[in-house]
């Protein structure tokens, strides 16, 4: 057997002398190492759990904050961001400020959008007054000519002694009436020069329709007569709330398009009558 000598002198002057056998201090030494390396192993292992669960403490916020913000890039802004823990951090921290600033994103948007719809609706509105515009000033000239007509057509019989003494309170009542209806012409056009005000340009009142169509019929007699058109009429009283200026100009574009557009020698009917609906 191996053994290990120590041996000295103590302060006596007395020699001492030691011996262990080599085989036991091996043995101590091969149980440290082996206890040192499971030692290694387990702290090595606590390490790396340690390290898993530190790791995905941090990760999984940033990942759902990451998430978060691709959402938001894409105007998804129902993901809000939940703090996992019953403490904050830093990570938490900024996810609430991203639920922040998610939630005026929205509100902003939602604002802008809002305003958008409803400017598109100015500009269809005012596109739509532009083309009501263009669209009557295209037929304001043949509006002003009918009643136009009928006034010259009259003026010229009364001058050329065409007409009956007994006729001339008629005639002149026709030309009035044609004026009338000139002067309702430029009233209109005045009026679609404030179509862009908010204030209501219709008038309503209790008007006769009967009595509207028998003056347009009698303002367009002297028009149809020049192209050999027969002008009938039949009518009976109805009363209705309207605009009376608008109505008689609806009234007359039939009636004159009627005319107008027929045959030489063809016939117009106007009739004013009930109809149960």
């Amino acid at each position: 057997s191996e053994f290990l000598v120590l041996y000295g002198t103590l302060s006596n002057g007395n020699l001492i002398l030691m011996r262990t056998a080599l085989e036991s201090i091996r043995e101590s030494v091969n149980l440290s190492n082996t206890f040192l390396a499971w030692v290694g192993v387990v702290a090595a292992i606590i390490s790396a759990v340690v390290i898993v669960f530190v790791s995905r403490g941090i990760t999984t916020p940033l990942l759902r904050l990451t998430d978060i913000s691709k959402r938001m890039t894409e105007l998804d802004f129902e993901a809000k961001y939940q703090p996992g823990r019953r403490y904050h951090n830093e990570v938490d921290e900024l996810g609430e400020y991203m639920n922040v600033m998610s939630t005026t994103l929205e509100h902003t948007i939602s604002e802008l959008k809002s305003a958008n719809n409803q400017m598109q609706i100015d500009i269809d509105k005012k596109t739509q007054i532009d083309e009501m515009r263009k669209e009557f000033l295209s037929n304001v000239s043949h509006e002003l000519k009918t009643p136009l007509t009928a006034i010259s057509g009259y003026a010229e019989l009364i001058e050329n002694h065409m007409v009956d003494p007994a006729q001339e309170t008629h005639f002149a009542k026709e030309i009035q009436q044609n004026a009338n209806r000139l002067l309702s012409l430029i009233n209109d056009i005045i009026r679609l020069s404030e179509l862009d005000n908010s204030e209501n340009l219709i008038h309503y009142e209790q008007v006769d329709l009967n009595a509207i169509a028998q003056e347009c019929v009698s303002n367009l007699t002297v028009n149809a007569e020049k192209r050999g058109i027969q002008l009938f009429y039949e009518g009976e009283t109805c009363e209705l709330r309207a605009d009376r200026g608008m109505l008689l100009e609806l009234v007359d574009n039939l009636t004159a398009n009627a005319i107008r557009y027929n045959n030489e020698g063809g016939e117009v009917h106007v009739k004013v009558l009930h109809e149960n609906m």
